[in-house]
């Protein structure tokens, strides 16, 4: 069956909101780990996730850092709208170039209490220290976001901005307001790279611990890029995923690692579902290069292409292409968007093993689960609800191995 005529209701299970985690635990390597591989599941903790992954492996983390991409306006009547920054307007060649833009920017967001601004009507953000004030006046609507245009007075880049001004985007469905610890918590200790509206949360749970344990097993570790959009939680609203349209997000991986990916073919663990779509992304990125397409800054992996291309290019060859492309455009970075939507009927190319949260029912993320176990996904997550298993951003976690 293609994934095109998938029925999202088949992806579904009862979720008590007891077992989702509205907090961290005090560690974070304290998570319950439950392990998945062939049929036998096991149990034990992050701590000690080593003993679990073969020696000579590589884990790949998604080294995005979260933004506070939450606004909270006040009108002059008390009433508050608060704004979603999602992802930059088009105008715009990159992420990174948008959050460096100071003085104004155009930004695509969701507007909650949006009928309360009326076309015209500007809102401001007073910030004390340092002193400026943040205006914003609706530029344009589209099919679900608004384009914002926000502008300040100061000398600041757009990024400083949101740090100063804006709101940990916590998950809607923690049912709770950011609070102060979450400025740490839904952070990974690697955050880098400015641009995400969610974390990647299979990463919240390692410590220096965990990364020593690894090392002195002889188990590598690298880093990605995939700027997460609130897309993520998107909720599949349509019968099959035929009419889903699957967000987009920017990626970002350097030469040094796709090399490095070369010599772990075969033993390649992705930490959380977005550091799997950006690696199995590069596979297709590599066939399209092979079949003469070009690396533009607009999707370069759509949601279908994994299933109507069909290829016998091995995952060297795929991944030797984009090396080729970037030494010989003189690049040192691979910077696109992905589209790729990983459910069952997909054949993995670069990933053998997934570190990830449990996810929300009849969600994408779900799909990409059962692409990887098939049917047992629900007996994993029967398990799970049966024993206690916190669910969700803040919850415990699964490792889990291609069949």
């Amino acid at each position: 069956m293609h994934p095109s005529q998938l029925r999202i209701e088949d992806f579904t299970y009862r979720l008590p909101d007891e077992q989702i985690a509205k907090y961290p635990l005090p560690e974070r390597d304290s998570s319950r780990l439950l392990i998945y591989d062939a049929g036998i599941i096991k149990e034990d903790t992050y701590r000690h996730i080593a003993s679990h992954i073969p020696p000579d492996s590589l884990l790949v983390f998604n080294q995005t850092k979260v933004v506070y991409a939450r606004l909270l306006f006040k009108k002059d009547t008390g009433s508050t709208i608060e704004v979603f920054c999602l992802e930059p307007h088009a105008q715009y060649p990159e992420l990174q170039t948008a959050l460096l833009q100071k003085r104004k920017v155009w930004w695509n967001c969701m507007v909650g209490g949006a009928s309360k601004w009326k076309h015209g009507m500007v809102l401001t953000i007073v910030h004390d220290d340092p002193m400026f004030t943040v205006s914003a006046t609706i530029v344009d609507k589209q099919p679900g976001y608004f384009t914002i245009e926000l502008t300040w007075d100061a000398d600041l880049t757009f990024a400083e901005v949101l740090h100063y001004t804006g709101k940990v985007p916590l998950p809607p469905y923690l049912h709770r307001e950011a609070e102060a610890g979450d400025e740490a918590t839904y952070q990974t200790i690697y955050a880098k790279d400015e641009g995400s509206v969610a974390a990647p949360t299979a990463g919240l749970h390692f410590t220096d611990a965990v990364f020593e344990s690894l090392t002195q097993k002889g188990i590598s570790k690298d880093f990605v890029t995939l700027h997460v959009g609130a897309g993520t939680f998107k909720p599949v609203k349509s019968e099959t995923m035929q009419e889903h349209d699957m967000h987009a997000e920017w990626i970002d991986v350097n030469a040094a690692t796709i090399k490095n990916l070369v010599t772990h073919i075969g033993h390649i663990v992705a930490v959380g579902t977005t550091s799997m779509r950006t690696l199995e992304s590069l596979y297709w990125i590599g066939v399209k290069l092979l079949q003469g397409h070009t690396i533009t800054q607009d999707i370069s992996v759509s949601q279908w292409d994994p299933y109507d291309i069909h290829t016998e290019i091995t995952a060297i060859e795929a991944l030797q292409a984009i090396l080729n492309w970037l030494e010989a455009n003189e690049q040192t970075h691979l910077v696109t968007r992905t589209q790729i939507l990983i459910a069952p009927g997909y054949t993995f190319r670069i990933v053998r093993g997934l570190a990830t949260n449990f996810h929300q029912p009849q969600s994408t993320l779900l799909l990409l689960v059962s692409a990887i176990v098939g049917t047992e996904w629900r007996t994993i997550y029967n398990y799970a609800l049966d024993n206690g298993f916190r669910f969700l951003s803040y919850g415990d976690g699964c490792l889990l191995w291609v069949q």
